[in-house]
């Protein structure tokens, strides 16, 4: 596994620049091998170049998403990510997606905000997330939720807040439903203070939600 280059320093993960319209050019046809072999270099830069330039292989999802993974640098790691959401397909989130279970904070936070630049490529993956056995999981998924642009998105979080018996749980989908919640929302809310009067800040955060909300 390639180590940090000692000069390398963490990059913030940026939206990809929509690509210039230049005409009828064709893509640079670099070949794939040599470019999959490259994230194997010694050099971030080299590193780097070969995560940017496999962008213009929609193959390459799965290879950058199995490297991102072993990947020591920040700054080739910001490349990968800002990479696969422009080649963004369900390959990519199915690579992805193991990613919540690391044991690396930083790298489990960017593949979320990846995740959350694909709204109907993870559509389908939501239900099992969110009834996942490791409440971990289920909260990671529940903060991705609760910033991902979809219109279904409230309903899930409502759903959990009816559902769900894990009170961390709870709480953070109640935190997300204060910032996305609709009308809809209202009555689980009330319903869950109910469910756990042993836990006062479950209660008043449900109030809170419901105000922002705009319930009585």
């Amino acid at each position: 596994m390639p180590g940090p280059d000692p000069g390398d320093t963490a990059v913030a993960l940026k939206k990809p620049a929509q690509p210039q319209k230049t005409g009828a050019v064709a893509l640079p046809q670099a070949d794939l091998q040599a470019l999959t072999a490259a994230l194997a270099s010694p050099e971030s830069a080299e590193r780097r170049r070969a995560a940017r330039d496999l962008g213009a292989f929609p193959e390459a999802g799965p290879i950058l998403c199995a490297h991102l993974g072993g990947e020591a640098a920040a700054s080739v790691r910001a490349v990968i990510l800002t990479t696969l959401i422009r080649l963004k397909s369900p390959a990519v989130v199915a690579g992805l997606l193991p990613l919540l279970r690391s044991e690396d904070s930083a790298l489990r936070n960017a593949a979320i905000e990846a995740l959350q630049e694909m709204p109907a490529e993870v559509e389908p993956h939501v239900a099992a997330l969110l009834s996942d056995p490791d409440s971990d999981v289920r909260i990671l998924a529940v903060n991705m939720v609760s910033l991902l642009p979809h219109p279904k998105a409230p309903d899930w979080l409502a759903e959990v807040v009816a559902r769900e018996s894990h009170v961390n749980v709870c709480a953070a989908a109640v935190d997300g439903l204060a910032e996305i919640g609709d009308a809809s929302a209202v009555a689980p809310l009330r319903a869950l203070a109910a469910r756990f009067p042993e836990v006062p800040f479950i209660r008043f955060a449900a109030a809170a939600a419901i105000r922002r909300i705009g319930g009585s």
